[in-house]
């Protein structure tokens, strides 16, 4: 792995760990083993290798999402693919933790790729929503949109909940739930 590569794999490591403004330069450049200059040789600062790990990560989210979304099976088996896929629910999911960053959340370009992945997911799955609603499958009444935000909502809250608890069972009462209701 080249020295970029490693700056910013330990960039997207660090700031899911620690967020943005725990993760100094010294912290990325010994996670990375790599010179104090690599970092100002590769990228412009702190800022400019925070958005390209930040881009990555929400890049492969991004591309799991869409696999899973975008994969066989009925609107409804879809969306429970996506709820249900595997995931390390007591670490949290890496771009939902970057909204809680304020750093993050008051910088227009670093919170650009993690407000890009949440919509371009919300759309989706507004989308196979809408599918469902085509086919029969979900009533007329249900709005696309609302229900893609109640997904991205349950995925984000069962996160939270989980930690906060200590324990996975609550994401996964959360999204039992969800699809419960969208079965009715």
């Amino acid at each position: 792995m080249s020295t970029s590569e490693r700056l910013i794999e330990s960039t997207r490591e660090l700031l899911w760990e620690r967020g943005y403004v725990g993760t100094s330069p010294k912290a990325i450049l010994e996670r990375a083993d790599a010179g104090q200059g690599s970092m100002y040789h590769h990228f412009k600062g702190k800022p400019d290798l925070a958005l390209a790990a930040i881009r990555r990560t929400a890049e492969e989210l991004l591309a799991t999402a869409e696999a899973v979304l975008t994969g066989p099976g009925t609107p409804y088996e879809r969306i429970e693919a996506y709820l249900r896929r595997e995931r390390d629910v007591l670490r949290g999911c890496p771009v939902g933790r970057l909204t809680m960053d304020p750093d993050i959340i008051a910088s227009d370009e670093l919170r650009a790729p993690v407000d890009e992945t949440l919509d371009r997911i919300q759309e989706l799955i507004a989308g196979i929503v809408e599918e469902g609603k085509e086919q029969g499958q979900f009533g007329p009444r249900v709005n696309g949109e609302e229900i893609a935000a109640t997904v991205l909502a349950t995925v984000q809250g069962g996160y939270v909940l989980a930690r906060a608890s200590g324990s996975p069972a609550a994401f996964d009462a959360g999204v039992r739930g969800l699809l419960s209701l969208l079965r009715s």
